[in-house]
């Protein structure tokens, strides 16, 4: 069909409505900072009804909003606008912008705009979709769903289609579970992104560069909503929650900036088999003499955990009296400790000085000492950067170095086994607190 020609009958979606219509509106001027959109729309698309759905391009609400602005080349822009690099190659950079999409470039658009400047997303784009909404309301007197969209890459899939950025008015999600197919098979996965289908069947009748920037979906109207809803905010995956959140280069030192010490964790059970690969990534470490000097004890056991907290906790309640410290301050001591005993799963990482060289004078030896103790370092590291991949929260305290014949004693380990402190596991109770900003140049000396 002509896109400037209303609408022809589209597919059935196998739910509510046995048909659908999407056509594009012609006639829209060219946009600029301060136009009213909804007023612009009612003017060339009057018989809007209630329960239809528009699909906004957001490059004109970003003109509309002023986030036109000057900048000295594009890659500024998108520094400005970047809160977490993804992945790089090259100068393409995917990154999560400050809404919180991963897309590339952070959407910044140098196109259709004035040479000198480029073009932001909005900056709160379901803000911006309801102010679109209330306006055809106040002007039209309709209900409609508004869905701003705009152009998103896929991983692992070539091509390009528009996904919703701000939603008023709309179901985002349809979230199935629960239910049955047709074939009475429980679904208990099928979250529908119902929302990002509305932006893509608008892009077939939009499309890149044809200047249509608004189109209309007609036959939906179980999809609109009298209330603005969640907005499209509710799409965007949490960190906890995201499978692919690590991988690249860029993701592995995102890892690492992101293991955080926890110390509140849920009752929910951690996978043995996840302890199990970030063993496995520890002992990638560089160690001395091609040495192999770590061992990891796993208490996945509540009797192991606190069999050893107990006898632990004694000898250190003894150390305090030895010191003259008053009850009431062991008391206090000992319940700082309690972050072993509220986790529901423990790692003892143990150094152990096989292959290590015996040089006879006290220099020479324990600077080797001093190779293995920072090689077993090297593994816990590791060991606590693969246990952020695998979404665990972790707290790697030294309490066991303080008694390890105790934690020897108690866990039946050779007497060469030398406990480096203890590694609490488990899922974060809650998300961790801001780190202060390092500056790394403070850290570096060069010669």
């Amino acid at each position: 069909m002509s896109r400037a020609q209303p609408p022809q009958e589209g597919l059935g979606n196998g739910g509510e409505s046995t048909g659908y219509r999407v056509w594009a509106l012609d006639g829209l001027p060219e946009v600029r900072q301060g136009d009213d959109l909804a007023k612009l729309i009612a003017a060339v698309e009057p018989g809007l009804v209630d329960g239809d759905v528009l699909l906004v391009t957001s490059k004109i609400v970003s003109k509309a909003e002023g986030r036109i602005v000057e900048a000295v080349d594009r890659e500024s822009a998108i520094d400005a606008e970047t809160v977490r690099v993804v992945a790089r190659r090259g100068a393409l950079r995917i990154v999560e912008n400050r809404q919180g999409l991963v897309m590339a470039a952070a959407g910044v658009d140098a196109s259709n705009t004035p040479a000198g400047t480029v073009l932001l997303l909005p900056e709160d784009p379901d803000a911006s979709a309801r102010a679109i909404r209330d306006g055809l309301r106040d002007t039209l007197g309709v209900t409609v769903g508004v869905v701003v969209t705009d152009t998103f890459g896929r991983p692992w899939r070539t091509g390009l289609t528009d996904v919703a950025i701000g939603v008023a008015g709309v179901r985002v999600l349809d979230d199935l579970r629960g239910g049955t197919d047709a074939y009475g098979n429980p679904l208990s996965a099928t979250v529908v992104a119902t929302a990002d289908e509305l932006a893509s069947a608008g892009d077939l009748v939009k499309g890149k560069a044809s200047g249509l920037p608004v189109a209309v979906v007609r036959g939906l109207p179980h999809m609109v909503a009298e209330d603005d809803g969640e907005g499209a905010r509710a799409m965007v995956r949490g960190a906890r929650d995201d499978m692919f959140r690590l991988g690249t280069s860029e993701a592995v030192r995102e890892a690492v900036t992101q293991r955080r010490t926890v110390r509140a964790f849920t009752n929910e059970p951690v996978d043995p088999g996840a302890v199990r690969r970030a063993v496995a990534a520890a002992v990638t470490a560089p160690a001395p003499h091609h040495t192999t000097p770590w061992r990891f004890v796993l208490l996945e056991s509540e009797e192991s955990r606190t069999r050893l907290l107990d006898a632990m906790r004694d000898a250190w309640i003894a150390d305090l009296r030895g010191d003259g410290k008053s009850e009431e301050s062991i008391a206090k001591r000992v319940r700082r400790g309690d972050v072993l005993r509220n986790a529901p799963y423990l790692v003892v990482p143990c150094l152990v000085m096989d292959g290590s060289h015996t040089y006879g004078d006290a220099r020479r030896d324990g600077a080797e000492r001093e190779m293995f103790v920072v090689a077993a370092g090297a593994g816990v590291q590791n060991f606590l950067v693969a246990l952020a991949g695998e979404r665990l929260g972790s707290a790697w305290v030294s309490s066991t170095m303080f008694c390890r014949d105790v934690v020897r004693e108690v866990l039946g380990l050779p007497e060469e086994w030398d406990p480096m402190g203890a590694v609490a596991v488990g899922h974060a109770a809650e998300e961790p607190r801001a780190r202060p900003e390092r500056d790394a140049g403070a850290f570096i000396e060069v010669r």
